[in-house]
């Protein structure tokens, strides 16, 4: 059973590195090459020992001057071309694999990012695919031309003296009783090295990404410490590594030169007694290390595939999880279309539900308010109606149709979301307000998104207008200002259904104000859903969702709820208090 599994694992491994579609000419030649270089060096020791056989001022045969120059001058470039061109097979295996991995992360639903570190995947992405460029661009073709060099010099050998042969051979049984046992170890060193990598590399990912959580929280000596851990653990595995470099390296020595000792002993004697030339010597002494150093590279090979295997296995892993299909369903035609919640219930992973039979209807063009105690399962309905999960029972259907009918794509252009904190990525108040959106976007529509969200007296008040950075999630601009840039890029998206998550809640009283006027402008004509703790937009509402630990305990009005509802009319009441204290 295990062989089978190790079987599958190598199919696996060699079937992703096939689906890369690697040049095929190109390793061809560069194996070729790789021969041809060898072939070169297996040829320079016999030119080697007819030079010093028949070496003296007067009957230097220039021919053999001028082979061994040629043979030399080939193999450098044999060697120089073979090795560009694994390196461009390398990197393009690598580009493939995160030209592969990149559009796969994109595509995985949110559920995946719910149990996924950010910092596993960027070590999926970085450490994962440069072990295998390592592989084929360092250790492939030195395996094969190793083969040909051993058996090529072996026989070359055999040809010229078998006794001395035979004397040398003495050396392969040696070498791997020494490399295989440590080459296993360091794979296992390898391994533990490559996972300690990822487990550090998340670490410090999310560490660097909330600096100012750190900060604020003064958690510097926590997270010092779980550095210092991070960074002691990959010491350790260094160190292990080391030694067992420093082990291979003096041992292979110590039988190489053991084996050279005698092979110029036992070979001048019998250039001594006229058994074996000089040259017959040299040229022994040459094929030695042509053979004992394949068999180092050997063992450094087969440590590097199997932390190649490791890091495949990692990446299949990932390509084989289930994405979401973005192009598949229909197109939404009628956008004018109530939104109807029958039976819904929903849980995350097996945890107890979130949601329990939820039914409701969201009318088309109105305003409908989701309120009720933190932890009641407002954003998670939000999240199950923009589709980044599946309710476990019940339908929500958009018209007559069930929502997963349409395409993802077509469903998520409907919708305009603006969270209690709009995200911004690194770049210019441009581009992130006409992030996501196709096409070019004319100056018009954009200053006036801009100007309804009352984001353009802010940019223009910078230098750069719109081309202002705005840094690393919009950290140099406000709350306020994030907010509008955020309800700006939902106006130029022009979305049939709104959703506000909260959009207002952790902003100043002046930021409000601004963000309400242009919330007011974003809501004019359009299905909107709002999630929140303000009254007033409560108040105003069509229609208030009254949810509580995942149930929906009430619907209707502010008046027929502060009527009828005490929790709600409870929840209202400390509204009106907070706002009268203002």
């Amino acid at each position: 059973m295990k062989q089978r599994d190790k079987q599958g694992e190598w199919h696996k491994f060699i079937n992703l590195i096939k689906e890369t579609k690697p040049s095929k000419w190109m390793l061809i030649g560069a194996l070729l090459l790789s021969v041809t270089s060898t072939f070169g060096g297996l040829i320079i020791p016999l030119f080697t020992k007819d030079l010093v056989d028949s070496f003296s001022m007067t009957s230097i045969n220039k021919l053999t001057i001028i082979v061994l120059a040629v043979a030399f001058i080939a193999q450098a470039i044999a060697s120089g071309f073979s090795i560009y061109f694994l390196n461009h097979i390398g990197q393009g295996i690598v580009a493939s694999l995160r030209k592969r991995l990149w559009n796969k992360f994109l595509s995985l639903p949110v559920s995946y990012y719910d149990r996924t570190r950010t910092g596993d995947m960027i070590s999926r992405m970085t450490n994962d695919t440069g072990v295998v460029k390592n592989l084929i661009t360092d250790h492939v073709a030195s395996f094969f031309t190793g083969m040909i060099s051993i058996v090529g010099s072996v026989a070359i050998l055999l040809y010229l003296d078998w006794k001395m042969t035979l004397i040398m051979l003495i050396a392969a049984p040696l070498t791997l009783l020494i490399l295989f046992p440590l080459g296993r170890q360091m794979y296992k060193i390898s391994r533990g090295l490559q996972d300690e990598t990822a487990t550090f590399t998340a670490v410090i990912s999310q560490v660097l990404a909330e600096i100012r959580l750190v900060k604020a929280s003064n958690a510097e000596p926590i997270e010092r410490a779980s550095g210092r851990s991070g960074i002691a653990n990959l010491f350790r595995f260094g160190i292990r590594e080391g030694k067992v470099q420093a082990l291979i390296s003096p041992l292979v020595s110590f039988v190489l030169m053991a084996l050279l000792v005698v092979i110029i002993g036992y070979g001048g004697v019998r250039v001594s007694s006229g058994e074996l030339s000089a040259g017959d010597l040299v040229a022994f002494i040459l094929y030695l290390f042509q053979i004992i150093m394949p068999m180092v590279q050997f063992s450094t090979f087969f440590t590097e595939l199997q932390k190649a295997k490791g890091a495949t296995e990692r990446i299949i892993k990932t390509l084989e999880h289930d994405e979401e299909d973005f192009i598949s369903g229909l197109e939404v035609a009628e956008t004018d279309e109530p939104i109807v919640v029958e039976r819904v219930t929903f849980s995350y992973e097996d945890e107890q539900h979130v949601l329990q039979d939820l039914n409701f209807t969201i009318e088309s063009g109105k305003v409908t308010a989701i309120v009720g105690p933190s932890g009641s399962g407002k954003t998670t309905l939000f999240a199950l109606l923009e589709r980044y999960y599946e309710p476990d029972r019940g339908t929500i259907y958009f018209g007559s149709r069930r929502i997963q009918e349409f395409s993802l794509r077509s469903w998520r252009q409907l919708i305009g979301y603006v969270s209690q904190e709009s995200p911004l990525v690194a770049g210019t108040i441009r581009e992130n307000i006409c992030y996501g959106l196709e096409g070019e976007i004319s100056e018009e529509s954009l200053e006036k998104a801009a100007k309804m969200a009352y984001a353009d007296e802010f940019i223009y008040s910078f230098p750069n207008g719109y081309e202002t950075e705005v840094g690393e999630r919009g950290i140099k601009l406000s709350g306020g200002q994030r907010q509008r840039i955020g309800i700006a890029r939902a106006l130029l998206r022009d979305p049939k259904i709104l959703m506000l998550d909260e959009a207002t809640s952790s902003l100043d009283s002046q930021s409000e104000i601004y963000v309400q006027k242009a919330l007011q402008n974003l809501m004019r004509g359009r299905t909107t859903l709002v999630i929140a703790h303000r009254l007033s937009t409560v108040v105003d509402a069509d229609q208030i969702l009254f949810l509580d630990n995942g149930k929906l305990t009430g619907v209707g009005t502010h008046e027929q709820l502060y009527k009828t509802h005490a929790m709600y009319r409870t929840f209202a009441t400390q509204q009106l208090r907070i706002r009268e204290q203002r």
